[in-house]
């Protein structure tokens, strides 16, 4: 009987939304950085929308109390993944209020920060809010959230929404965030750290937000360059104004992703948190364009399952594209699609998912959705294609859609053969190239790159003349970037006199590509070359730095005096560098100690996971190895971020390879932490 009862109760919920209709929702939520926990009340108002017996929450792992409908207690199972409140509920509106506590494995992070401070963040995209807050993992259950959240003074707390009040209580500060339109869970958010903020309004007179940690107020403009640009862009070119009424954006410490649309507030990883020497090769535009077009595509509207997740993903990433030819023009956009376009003919040789399919690559979703509809938009024109998004948007705004919902819209437009179209862009595997070329080719700088794309296979000699005219010519800087990569693998006396026309550019990527064009770098080019450390380019110097380091061992005390205050990136990409090349030049240092007590400390817990890794890679390249570094490594393989986890692992089990490794292992196994010594054993017995 109990089997029977269970199977009902799953069937219900899978149909929970035609049953019971939940409003709105209201979190009273503390949070303990020491136990890395959350407690509170939770309050939901719902009506019943046909008479039920079972209702149903996502909760992972969490304990309750207090589980009250309209004052009463009730009956409820923890299943420790869903509260099951049981009762015979109905139909009308009522009130469903518990209070809660939770250790969440994921989703929601404590980050420790330096001088014992911490930052605090969520990540739910997929079904992981129920992780920290009971909600619904069913993105068609949309609900209005309205959360409070009290925290340490000195802190700032940020929520989804209008923040309506803040109250000192003694050394506890509570925020309220409130909402005034519904969302699906897994776009609710939850940030506390130590920032500041400059305040901005759109043409639209939409407040805008830009938070930085203290100690890169510094880098404000270049992390921010674009974003009040590109929101003022969006907003224009979507057509539909902006549906939340504030926007902000937050950097956090060992993010998952680049970036992340909660709705009102785009967290991001704080790789992007750059200078001015840094945008030229890691910058803020594209995510952030990106995660801003998803508060239409996305959080306004909601793919109603996972074969739909293109008009999220394939929207953003052009509308994202569209905002950057807004910055930096036609060639730029269409060298852009230019590559994606290659990656997703590459792709088609063995990739055999389309689109409109749940389990379709993120290559598949993003570029060949975005793909879809720059073809689109070219087929049936700017005019019919703005008409048409508008009116999807406003018809299903705080909705599920699918795709016949958008090409409905379309239909109203246009007659163009959309049957014809969803099969070649949304339900074949294959990249219909002739089409995307055709395309491509009303720019001139793509007719020369196709032009220069041919001749790969053709001998240097007999193409040199026109890749010097190409080089020569005013053409976009992708085109020549493509021709120093072609012959890369050509004799140095063949290709010098193209190399140097090359490094003649002032443009920072041509140059850059021929600082990866040498393996060993010939004494007649070592000066051009050394101009490469000069580069206000910090990917540039890094690899100049150490293919010069390599090449001329004898001037390895210039470029390392050269370049002694380097500090690079914010994952110190030229300092750890530096250290190495330091450690592994004769006699370069009189206190080597110092050095290796430097680099090792950047592998270390204090360090987000990109410096970490940074360090770890270098220490290990360069044999730098002791119990230290050892403990470090494995500490990698705890770590929440699955690329620094992965990188961990893999890096042990290619150690354990060596018997003096292994032994150094199981040396330091007894002094790890028990989570360490999981990791660490599991490999070992591998």
């Amino acid at each position: 009987m109990k089997y029977f009862f269970l199977f009902i109760t799953s069937f219900a919920f899978a149909q929970q939304t035609q049953f019971v209709d939940f409003k709105s929702v209201s979190g009273q939520l503390k949070l303990d950085a020491k136990e890395k926990s959350v407690s509170g009340s939770v309050t939901y108002d719902f009506e019943v929308l046909k008479a039920v017996d079972t209702i149903k929450i996502d909760a992972k792992n969490m304990e309750f109390t207090n589980v009250e409908i309209d004052g009463k207690e009730v009956i409820f199972l923890n299943t420790g993944k869903q509260l099951q409140i049981i009762d015979n509920l109905e139909k009308g509106k009522k009130q469903l209020r518990f209070n809660y506590s939770v250790k969440p494995k994921q989703a929601l992070y404590f980050v420790a920060v330096e001088n014992s401070e911490v930052q605090i963040w969520t990540q739910g995209q997929g079904r992981y809010t129920s992780n920290w807050f009971p909600s619904f993992d069913d993105v068609n259950e949309k609900v209005i959230f309205n959360m409070e959240v009290t925290y340490e003074k000195g802190y700032q707390v940020v929520s989804n929404g209008i923040l309506k009040n803040k109250t000192e209580h003694n050394n506890q500060v509570q925020w309220q965030y409130q909402m005034k339109k519904p969302m699906s869970s897994y776009l609710l958010m939850l940030t506390v750290g130590k920032y500041d903020k400059k305040e901005f309004k759109s043409k639209t007179n939409i407040p805008l937000e830009y938070y930085l940690e203290n100690k890169d107020l510094a880098r404000f403009e270049p992390t921010y360059r674009y974003s009040k640009r590109i929101f003022d862009f969006l907003e224009k070119e979507i057509g539909v104004g902006y549906p939340w009424g504030i926007y902000r954006e937050i950097p956090v410490r060992d993010f998952l992703y680049a970036g992340m649309e909660n709705t009102t507030t785009t967290l991001f990883a704080t790789r992007y948190v750059v200078d001015t020497t840094g945008f030229e090769d890691r910058n803020y535009t594209n995510v952030d364009a990106h995660e801003l077009a998803h508060h239409w595509f996305g959080d306004l509207i909601t793919a109603e399952s996972s074969t739909h997740h293109w008009l999220q993903e394939g929207f953003a990433t052009y509308y994202a594209l569209l905002a950057e030819r807004d910055i930096y023009g036609d060639d730029y956009f269409y060298s852009k699609l230019y590559e994606t376009a290659q990656q997703l003919k590459f792709a088609s040789r063995t990739d055999t998912i389309p689109v409109l399919n749940a389990k379709a690559s993120s290559l598949t979703f993003y570029e060949k959705g975005a793909w879809t509809l720059f073809v689109l938009h070219e087929s049936i024109g700017d005019k019919a294609f703005k008409k048409a998004i508008k009116s999807y948007l406003k018809k299903y705004a705080y909705q599920n859609v699918n795709t016949q919902n958008f090409f409905d819209e379309v239909k109203k437009v246009s007659d163009f053969d959309l049957d014809k179209f969803q099969k070649t862009w949304l339900e074949s595997t294959a990249f219909d190239t002739a089409t995307a070329n055709a395309l491509l080719s009303k720019n001139k700088a793509i007719q020369v790159r196709l032009e220069v794309d041919k001749l790969k296979k053709t001998p240097l000699s007999e193409k040199k003349e026109f890749l010097i005219k190409t080089l020569n010519s005013d053409t976009y800087h992708t085109v020549k970037e493509a021709i120093v990569n072609q012959i890369e693998n050509d004799k140095y006396d063949a290709k010098k006199e193209l190399l140097v026309i090359a490094m003649q550019s002032n443009d920072v990527q041509i140059r850059q590509a021929v600082a990866g064009n040498f393996n060993q770098i010939p004494e007649d080019f070592r000066a051009t070359y050394e101009t490469l450390l000069n580069d206000k380019s910090y990917q540039t110097q890094e690899i100049a730095l150490y293919s010069l380091w390599k090449s001329f061992p004898e001037h390895q005390t210039e470029y390392l005096n050269k370049s002694k205050n380097w500090i690079g990136f914010n994952d110190y990409n030229l300092r750890t560098l530096w250290l190495s090349l330091a450690l592994s030049t004769r006699d370069y240092s009189e206190n080597p100690e110092d050095l290796v007590t430097e680099l090792i400390g950047f592998s270390s817990t204090k360090c987000e996971a990109t410096t970490r890794q940074n360090a770890l890679e270098k220490l290990i390249a360069f044999r730098l190895i002791n119990d230290t570094v050892l403990t470090n490594l494995v500490g990698a393989t705890t770590h929440h971020m699955w690329q620094f986890s992965k990188f961990g692992r893999d890096s042990i089990r290619i150690l354990l390879k060596n018997s003096e490794m292994r032994a150094s292992f199981e040396r330091i196994l007894p002094n790890l932490t028990s989570d360490e010594q999981f990791q660490l054993n599991r490999l070992l017995k591998e």
